[in-house]
């Protein structure tokens, strides 16, 4: 089924936060810290508010009050420090917001923003992830799934002395922005009875306002999120940032709505970024292949007012069978921007090093690295003991091999020229947990015939709408254009949210059950409505909490074929073929679209994607898309996603598992793995650029000399 929205979309009728009519709009421009650590000491705004159109300057000394003990009110989603705009003259990063003009035109602000004068006390400070830091520490929990941060069962350190074969290998990735089509953007504006209703750009808009009212001290109903479109979110959008909060804060300092937009330059210092890792992964196996040991440890940053621990080591606890394994995460808090989530937050750089290692094991076994894999497949969870309610990785590595032609490949690196190009093949595991939260929605039956379904969901263009309306249709018995779907405001609840792959299969459920009991009383009824309507509402919190315990993932296989040209050491990506296991696929249209689009920004991360720290600056050096590359359709010369046909009957009435996130894991490391099988030379630190392939090719040539 095409896309409900699609129409509404390509002509413009579909509106985004920022394209909500609203009359007496001002505008609010945020005027950023130019020191990496330290305190305002003065904020002169006499210049700004001569600019003609200028209303306000705020800073810490006028700024509306926010509760500092909003933190602890209730469990917030993303709640930290760096939700307390302008409320300290202290300064935790560069960027940060220390002032803002509110002006009569976005020109006016941004003209006025820019005659601010801040004066700083300045400190030194410590933007650098290092695993000698002094201060690093191993975390209770991660903040993305609650798993802890250290887990140990055997003795690894043992079984690794003891194992026939053994690698151990160093991998980095860089800090990356999620980089949405639509940057962070919002209008606020209070009303007469002290209500804050915000259209923003937001992936979770029901818990977003429980966080917003916690901070503005206002009753959990007194904010109304509307976030009816968004243009892509990648997790950067599933808390509130800086931008909203002083959209709010301007709006009550002015008595008018306030519009903000950030711009592409602004939204790493103001919205995140994934945290860079250090990694180190060690595997002992025997000759035959089997693991005997895993420990992967994960350096991770934050900053020093808010602990968000990103689960990097997570996806190695239950990759494989192993009965000795450790994985560690330890943390750093810098002088640095809280990070964000950003698609399938720690697995996508826990699987590069896990997938990456496993690679390097099947050189030093000389074994096939799909047979690798294969053979430590466990039966059961190797973390919990835990039976999985299916577990199609075997299955997706054995398809995709054959869909690749994986049995005429030359296992010998560097083996395989065309002209000057040399070329190889790699593969890698995907994986990510299918979660589930508790969810409401409401079906109504009118007299017309037709039907409403109301859900407290979020699209950002990965189809939600769409399939949530065949999912109504499914459950309701009729056809979809007779049902009109309603999503994207916070007063509709759910906390259930656009992230962690769990909004179709949370919001589904909600969905199925109230139609389903709809459906129920039109029979028992004889399928009159009344001319008043019918509707029935449902919460699905119970049904999910009497589920039978079950370890419930969704796997897949990630094969690439890279050339490297032995001229210039340009790097190009020929293929990539991801194989998926994701229980029912609700929609192959949509389906498709999320697959594709992270496997592609999984090449983007494996060849173009890096954020430089400026270590001077303590800020980014590429902040835009100018310095900060991001592979798009010419990098890619082919690229499938297939789905195998997986009934897992003990997920969620409607079968599926999430996949806005199984793309993208283990397709850097296939990427990776395809560049030491076509050159002879590991990478193990993102992103691969032109150096590392012409000194892969120098080294390959004085080892033919030599």
């Amino acid at each position: 089924m095409v896309r409900v929205d699609g129409l509404d979309k390509v002509t413009g009728a579909a509106r985004y936060a920022y394209e909500f009519p609203v009359s007496g709009a001002a505008y609010v421009w945020p005027v950023g810290a130019t020191v990496g650590r330290g305190r305002v000491t003065g904020v002169d705004a006499e210049a700004a508010l001569a600019v003609p159109g200028a209303l306000a300057v705020l800073d810490h000394t006028n700024a509306p009050r926010l509760r500092a003990d909003f933190a602890d009110s209730g469990q917030l989603l993303g709640a930290g420090g760096h939700m307390l705009v302008l409320q300290s003259p202290e300064v935790a990063h560069h960027g940060q917001i220390v002032a803002a003009a509110v002006a009569e035109t976005l020109e006016a602000a941004r003209e006025a923003a820019a005659a601010v004068t801040v004066t700083y006390e300045r400190e030194p400070h410590d933007v650098v992830l290092r695993e000698d830091d002094d201060g690093l520490y191993v975390p209770e929990v991660s903040t993305n799934d609650g798993t802890p941060g250290f887990v140990e069962r055997g003795d690894p350190d043992g079984a690794l002395a003891a194992a026939p074969v053994r690698v151990e290998a160093r991998y980095t990735t860089p800090a990356q922005f999620p980089s949405p089509m639509e940057p962070h953007a919002t209008i606020a504006a209070w009303d007469g009875d002290g209500r804050l209703v915000l259209h923003n750009a937001d992936q979770a808009p029901f818990l977003s306002s429980l966080t917003l009212a916690a901070l503005f001290g206002l009753d959990p109903g007194a904010v109304e999120i509307v976030s009816e479109h968004v243009g892509g979110g990648f997790g950067s959008k599933g808390s509130p940032r800086a931008a909203v909060i002083l959209a709010a804060l301007a709006a009550r300092a002015v008595g008018r709505p306030v519009k903000i937009a950030l711009t592409r330059r602004q939204m790493p210092s103001l919205t995140g970024y994934r945290t860079p890792t250090i990694q180190r992964v060690r595997l002992g196996a025997g000759r035959d292949g089997r693991l005997t040991a895993v420990d992967h440890e994960a350096v991770i940053q934050s900053s020093r007012s808010t602990e968000f621990v990103e689960q990097v080591v997570s996806s190695t606890r239950m990759m494989y069978a192993a009965p000795h394994a450790r994985a560690t995460l330890r943390l750093a808090r810098l002088d640095v921007m809280t990070p964000v989530w950003f698609r399938a937050p720690g697995h996508t750089p826990g699987m590069f090093a896990l997938e990456s290692a496993m690679d390097e094991l099947a050189s030093e076994l000389d074994m096939d690295p799909v047979e690798l894999r294969i053979v430590n497949e466990p039966e059961t969870d190797p973390e919990n003991g835990l039976p999985f309610s299916s577990r199609g990785l075997v299955a997706c590595l054995r398809e995709g091999a054959a869909r690749f032609g994986w049995a005429d490949r030359d296992p010998a690196p560097a083996a395989r020229r065309e002209g000057r190009w040399l070329v190889g093949t790699g593969v890698a595991a995907s994986h990510h947990p299918d979660y589930v939260f508790p969810s409401s929605a409401l079906a109504r039956a009118e007299a017309d015939g037709t039907y409403r379904v109301r859900v407290g969901a979020a699209d950002l263009g990965t189809g939600a709408r769409t399939v949530l309306t065949q999912v109504a249709a499914d459950a309701l018995g009729t056809a979809p254009g007779r049902v009109r779907l309603e999503i994207g405001r916070a007063s509709m609840g759910s906390p259930a949210f656009a992230g962690g792959s769990m909004g179709t299969a949370s919001w589904g459920w909600a969905v199925d059950k109230a139609c389903r009991a709809l459906t129920a009383e039109l029979a028992a009824a004889g399928g009159a409505v009344p001319e008043g309507g019918l509707e029935m509402r449902a919460d699905t919190t119970e049904d999910i909490a009497g589920r039978v315990e079950l370890s419930r993932h969704g796997f897949g296989a990630q094969f690439a074929r890279v050339r490297v040209d032995t001229d210039t050491g340009e790097i190009r990506v020929d293929r990539m073929l991801g194989v998926f296991a994701a229980g029912r696929i609700l929609n192959p249209l949509t389906a498709r679209s999320q697959l594709v689009g992270g496997m592609l920004m999984g090449q983007s991360m494996a060849l173009l994607e890096g954020a430089e720290v400026d270590q001077e600056s303590g800020d980014f050096a590429n902040p835009d898309l100018a310095g900060y590359h991001i592979a798009s359709h010419a990098d890619v010369r082919g690229i499938e996603a297939v789905f195998l046909d997986e009934r897992d009957d003990r997920l969620n009435p409607v079968g599926g598992k999430g996949i806005g996130e199984l793309g993208i894991v283990g397709a850097a490391a296939a990427v990776a793995n395809a560049f030491h099988h076509a050159t002879g030379s590991r990478a193990r630190d993102l992103p691969i650029r032109i150096e590392d392939a012409r000194r892969a090719l120098t080294a390959a040539r004085e080892a033919a000399r030599g």
